[in-house]
């Protein structure tokens, strides 16, 4: 078996808990690169620009594997790794702050609030739940174990050193972590819950709605009905698998839509955040066997949800 090269280590610092972007020299056969300038310029001028690549050479801005700022005239040389840290874009705060409901050496278990993703994503990069926890936690290798939806609330594991990280994403990974919802939506008595919902739920990239498509089921959720009051409901969901927008999919189904979510069963235009009317979902509850102490481990979220609490 072949073993693969332990990645370098960045010579750059994280920058508001973000990590230098990493990249390597390929293989150049047909001697298309005559200068590091000309191989940046290929791959990133169409994204950002030829200027500001330009610009950020002049400034030393991509650097080698000792700190030395690179050239862009130095000779081309395949298997070079040079880091940089990209233009973070403009983003604007999530007014809301995360809560850590458990800490020690290994695993952070966070309480993330309403609209702030989990990690660096698209326009979301310094404004993420990774980011702020590293700064403020002084923890700069933390990763998250799994992902949580950026409108969605609730608890998410992270793993504080680089060894143990394989060990937790696994649980995620061979779904041996038991993982519960709670949700407010309509309340409809003609519905009978509980329910087990199955069915097959495709996303495409680019379109920000899933849908639920013929075919064999690839998502399965169960729905249970907790208190009900002035039309609404608290409900509990507890999802088996784990598709992109999977209960908020099959609380639409059963004609149930989740309060104020964006996409279902209409998708709303694109517009500034409504901080004043969060999506009510939340990750309420974690529990696993911790994989590197054997203890069983539940953790609760504290974090209400409107309405019904």
């Amino acid at each position: 078996m072949r073993r693969r090269n332990k990645a370098p280590v960045s010579p750059l610092p994280q920058r508001h808990g973000i990590d230098a972007v990493r990249v390597r020299l390929p293989e150049d056969p047909e001697r298309c690169w005559g200068t590091v300038g000309a191989y940046l310029l290929d791959r990133y001028a169409a994204a950002v620009g030829a200027g500001r690549i330009e610009a950020m050479l002049r400034e030393g801005r991509f650097v080698g594997a000792d700190g030395t700022a690179a050239d862009g005239d130095e000779p081309y040389a395949a298997g070079r790794h040079l880091w940089f840290h990209r233009d973070f874009p403009a983003e604007e705060r999530v007014p809301f702050e995360i809560g850590v409901v458990y800490r020690d050496e290994r695993i952070v278990v966070a309480d993330k609030p309403h609209f702030l993703a989990t990690t660096p994503r698209g326009r979301h990069v310094t404004e993420t739940a990774l980011a702020r926890l590293r700064r403020e936690l002084g923890l700069p290798f933390l990763q998250p174990a799994h992902r949580l939806d950026r409108l969605t609330a609730g608890l998410v594991l992270f793993v504080v050193r680089p060894e143990d990280r394989g060990a937790y994403q696994t649980l995620f990974r061979d779904r041996v972590v038991h993982k519960a919802y709670e949700a407010v939506a309509p309340y409809d008595p003609a519905v009978e819950l509980p329910v087990t919902v199955r069915s097959r739920i495709e996303k495409e990239r680019g379109v920000p709605a899933a849908r639920e498509v013929p075919g064999e089921p690839n998502a399965e959720s169960r729905i249970e009905l907790l208190a009900h009051a002035r039309g609404l409901a608290r409900y509990r969901l507890v999802p088996v698998t784990g598709r992109t927008h999977q209960l908020r999919v099959h609380m639409n189904a059963l004609g149930l839509p989740i309060l104020h979510d964006p996409l279902y069963p209409v998708v709303r235009g694109d517009g500034p955040e409504d901080f004043g009317r969060p999506l009510q979902l939340l990750a309420r509850s974690l529990a696993f066997t911790d994989p590197v102490t054997g203890e069983p481990r539940r953790f609760l979220s504290r974090r209400p949800l409107n309405g019904l609490g």
